[in-house]
């Protein structure tokens, strides 16, 4: 089979040809343009707004990706086609339709939850929910067992089980005392001697009272201690329903002593955990900062001198943060009228 070309044939030809070749020397001219401005911008972002973005995106997607490389354009052609698909998402994009999901538990709620649930270890999921009724805030039993486990806080029967040490000490915050030793560098005819000075805290008030000062803390001289300690008459430990003490030998004696002839319930502590005794630990640190260390001591009566003065210091003119800032005994005249800033 044959094709004869007709003279319209050529004709069309040509006409095609001619009108490509204009279109290319336009699309070159355009080119051009886009490339000098983009010179003159200094490489500097164009700022496009939505509208703008919106229609180089349609219209660019209608061009096809091929023929945007061909051209010089103020953005990418992935950055077109990117618009696009952006705008094809939010076309099926019904999030601004969505209706609300549950609430949030409020704050108080929360806060209330994880209060009971400390400060009362044996309280169950139902337990706090009708405590939280009485409150005025009707929750679902397994919303207190959803907050509980976010905050790390275990069931009723595992957190009875452990109880931590600040339930302890609130627990028997009114009886419960704590002991310790200290050591401070003494010169006597002998040369540097080692004093240990033993003190007992009521937590509570945070009352100290030195217990003794000794060169030698034998069992001889903790017995005697103790018995000072528990004499019916005036003994600091009368009242006393724990003691807490550390695993130092020293305190065997104690230990026995009060475990056979009085009331008081021993509290020993873990091996290496000073921390648990934080707060004789505390008032050491206070006595040797605020004394002991800013002093050279000659013979036993000077040491307990400068500890006697101290102790009477920190009990009637220091202020405590642990007790609002308060004074443990404050002076009657103390607060009431201005007086004269005196150093001693």
């Amino acid at each position: 089979m044959s094709f004869i070309l007709q003279p319209w044939h050529l004709l069309l030809g040509a006409v095609c040809s001619l009108v490509n070749h204009r279109q290319q020397q336009i699309i070159e001219f355009q080119n051009i343009q886009i490339e000098s401005l983009l010179k003159k911008l200094h490489r500097k972002r164009v700022l496009l707004d939505d509208d703008q973005r919106r229609l180089l995106a349609v219209k660019g997607h209608a061009i096809g990706r091929k023929v945007l490389h061909e051209l010089t354009t103020i953005v990418t052609p992935d950055t077109i086609l990117r618009w696009h698909r952006k705008l094809v998402a939010k076309k099926f994009d019904s999030s601004d339709k969505r209706k609300p999901g549950r609430p949030r538990i409020r704050q108080e709620i929360v806060a209330a939850i994880v209060r009971f649930a400390r400060d009362n270890p044996a309280w169950g999921y139902d337990r706090i929910q009708g405590a939280l009724k009485n409150l005025g805030y009707h929750i679902a039993d397994s919303t207190v067992a959803n907050v509980l486990k976010a905050h790390g806080i275990d069931p009723a029967p595992d957190r009875q089980r452990t109880p931590a040490w600040s339930t302890f000490l609130k627990t028997h915050w009114d009886s419960i005392f704590a002991t310790d030793f200290t050591t401070v560098e003494v010169w006597t005819r002998n040369g540097l001697v080692t004093f240990y000075l033993l003190a007992v805290m009521h937590l509570k008030t945070r009352r100290v009272h030195i217990a003794g000062i000794t060169p030698s803390p034998n069992a001889t001289w903790i017995k005697q201690v103790c018995r000072n300690l528990t004499d019916w008459d005036d003994g600091l430990l009368n009242d006393a329903s724990h003691l807490i003490v550390d695993r130092d030998t020293s305190f065997m004696a104690m230990r026995h002593l009060l475990q056979q002839s009085t009331n008081t319930e021993i509290v020993l502590l873990p091996p290496k955990s000073p921390n648990l005794n934080a707060y004789m630990e505390r008032w050491f640190r206070s006595l040797k900062s605020e004394c002991l260390n800013r002093m050279i001591f000659f013979g036993q009566r000077s040491l307990e001198r400068a500890v006697a003065n101290f102790v009477q210091h920190y009990h009637a003119e220091r202020n405590h943060q642990g007790l609002d800032n308060e004074i443990i005994e404050p002076n009657e005249q103390i607060g009431s009228i201005a007086g004269k800033i005196e150093c001693r």
